[in-house]
């Protein structure tokens, strides 16, 4: 796919001309195509503005990108919004979707729709905020609500604190942090803990100046590459492999360099494509500066 400066692909996924593709936005509405409806174009073309196919308001952007076979009663939606809400929803409740777009949850003024994630009904949810906590929790502990429904506390927010990941989380995976700063680490999933919902959670990273904030929660496996973006476009891409696995307490290694008055603005893991041919010059590995902090030895619930 050819890109705009400063652009990269964070969704890519296989489909066919009647499956459906539902597109969620920061506004809490949720749009749908079918894929016929997507303009057939060549290997290299950058595509189409996604305002001229789907009928989105001014201020919303598209969160979650998820393509469904079936509305079937047994898959459902997990929502999470920046403020720790969440809800889940069977899938079947949106079916139907008129061409101006639904509200998919139910949103407080001072909030935004953070991601989606399509569960299966029995999936472990791990989530992690700006400050470095991190909660993981049995979806089942939030209970199946209608389309119009606000949700239930997820996680318990400090007043400056915010969301920045979600997702499904099985055994065996790895969860990916990065700060603003540029640092970053994998953690074995095992040492979060499942909780109950709407605690604090436990402490995933120990931040000081030097590191800064986390932006970004994901859980990968090791055949991912890590694509990172800064306030000022610089992009780099790096294999999930080459990144240091260490424990939460850990502060991480440099993943990318920045200067004082940039930072880390956007993450994203992509699948690696076996077939893909990737232009231009080989960014270096990690540098192994490792920052381990004593472990805290009281855990925040």
């Amino acid at each position: 796919m050819g890109t705009n400066d400063g652009d990269f692909v964070e969704h890519l996924f296989t489909t066919n001309s009647h499956r459906t593709i539902l597109f969620f936005t920061n506004k809490g509405k949720v749009y749908r195509l079918k894929g016929y409806e997507i303009p057939d174009l060549s290997r290299t073309a950058k595509g189409i503005p996604i305002i001229n196919l789907l009928q989105i308001e001014k201020g919303e952007e598209i969160s979650t990108v998820i393509p469904i076979d079936e509305f079937s009663d047994d898959k459902y939606l997990f929502f999470l919004t920046k403020r720790g809400i969440s809800k889940r929803t069977p899938l079947s409740a949106y079916a139907n979707i008129r061409k101006g777009g639904l509200f998919a949850i139910n949103l407080r003024d001072d909030d935004e729709l953070h991601g989606v994630r399509l569960t299966d009904g029995q999936s472990d949810v791990i989530i992690g905020t700006q400050k470095a906590m991190a909660i993981r929790f049995q979806e089942d502990d939030v209970r199946s609500m209608g389309r119009t429904a606000g949700g239930v506390k997820a996680i318990s927010l400090d007043h400056d604190d915010q969301v920045v990941g979600m997702d499904i989380v099985k055994a065996g995976q790895k969860v990916l942090i990065v700060s603003n700063k540029g640092y970053g680490k994998r953690t074995n999933e095992d040492e979060f803990r499942i909780q109950n919902r709407g605690g604090k959670g436990l402490r995933a990273s120990t931040l000081t100046d030097r590191t800064g904030h986390i932006v970004s929660l994901r859980v990968i496996d090791d055949d991912f590459d890590l694509m990172l973006i800064t306030i000022k476009g610089v992009l780099i891409r790096i294999k999930s492999d080459e990144i240091s696995t260490l424990g939460r307490y850990a502060q991480g290694v440099t993943l990318i360099r920045v200067s004082d008055d940039e930072e880390v603005s956007t993450v994203a893991p992509i699948e690696v494509d076996e077939d893909e041919d990737i232009d231009g010059e080989e960014e270096e590995a990690p540098t192994e500066e490792v920052e381990n902090a004593e472990e805290d030895p009281t855990e925040e619930e």
